[in-house]
């Protein structure tokens, strides 16, 4: 094995690019959770969003416009989980699992006759000054627009929570929603505002990887993606800045695997590939995470 082809900066410029579809859809189910509602269909809105997103990238040769219809597109699917559990209350589970199943069939179906079509080019950004600086210039000023999205969503996020007058209402729908409702407060509708958002975020993911990190469409790209941002909001303890930090190790592992079989490690390929997702069990056991929105998972009836 030799080591020495592995270069450390480009180790930890690829770990950003890496995290950056995890850290896009797992900071959308955040949101999601924090307002009480559990959506296991994250995989399924990633898939939807990485199709729709190069459908319209490859019809109008703008991955911009394909990244807006990610986002449409993944808001959309994930509105038929809101309307089910929000309206019709169906089992919140059921119905998760079910989206996903929904979004991987849909999304084989879409994207027929787009396999082995190469998508328009996404540029990275060399930002002016900061990308020139030694060894920190290249780790972190010399990415695609989107993984300055991510973060910014991120701190957003951390910020709208923390600070303002909607993020106190919608932690209180999250922590209990008939409190909530006896103040006057529509929980419902705060809850089908943050399923969009959630959409919006999951399909941004997918769309990530068939827009950037392939880019191509490949049926079941997510590969297990959106199952992983579940995991790390859960690891993250519901905070964006501990989220952030979940993202990044999925991120580091899985490129440190590619550059083990590219170094010729002397394991067996099956075994790194499953590297990133032992990791994240592994630190979901360690790491005790804390309590979770009081009424997350439950289902509300305004004549209750």
């Amino acid at each position: 094995m030799d080591l020495s082809s592995i270069n450390p900066i480009l180790l930890l410029a690829s770990l950003m690019v890496a995290a950056t579809p995890i850290l896009l859809a797992a900071i959308g189910e955040l949101v999601v959770e924090r307002a009480g509602v559990l959506n296991l269909g994250v995989e399924g809105m990633m898939i939807t969003g990485a199709v729709c997103g190069f459908v319209v990238a490859v019809a109008t040769n703008s991955p911009w416009l394909g990244f807006i219809g990610a986002a449409v597109g993944g808001a959309l699917i994930s509105m038929i989980f809101g309307f089910l559990t929000q309206f019709l209350l169906s089992n919140q589970v059921a119905t998760g699992l079910a989206l996903t199943l929904f979004g991987l069939g849909l999304s084989a179906l879409m994207g027929q006759g787009y396999i082995g079509i190469k998508a328009p080019a996404f540029p990275d950004w060399h930002i002016p000054v900061l990308g020139d600086i030694p060894i920190i210039g290249p780790i972190v000023f010399q990415h695609d627009p989107m993984v300055y999205v991510g973060l910014a969503l991120v701190a957003a996020v951390w910020a709208f929570l923390r600070y303002s007058r909607a993020g106190l209402i919608l932690r209180a729908v999250g922590e209990n929603h008939e409190a909530a409702h006896a103040l006057g407060y529509h929980v419902v509708r705060v809850r089908m505002l943050a399923l969009m958002f959630g959409g919006a975020c999951a399909g941004l993911g997918g769309a990530y990887l068939s827009l950037v990190r392939v880019p191509q469409w490949t049926e079941g790209m997510t590969a297990g993606a959106g199952w992983i941002a579940l995991a790390i909001v859960v690891f993250a303890s519901w905070r964006p800045g501990r989220l952030l930090l979940g993202a990044y190790l999925f991120g580091g592992v899985t490129v440190l695997q590619l550059n083990l079989q590219a170094a010729g490690a002397a394991i067996a390929v099956e075994y790194l590939s499953m590297a990133p997702y032992l990791a994240t069990i592994a630190v979901l056991v360690i790491m005790r995470a804390g309590r979770a929105p009081g009424s997350l998972g439950q289902s509300f009836h305004a004549s209750r």
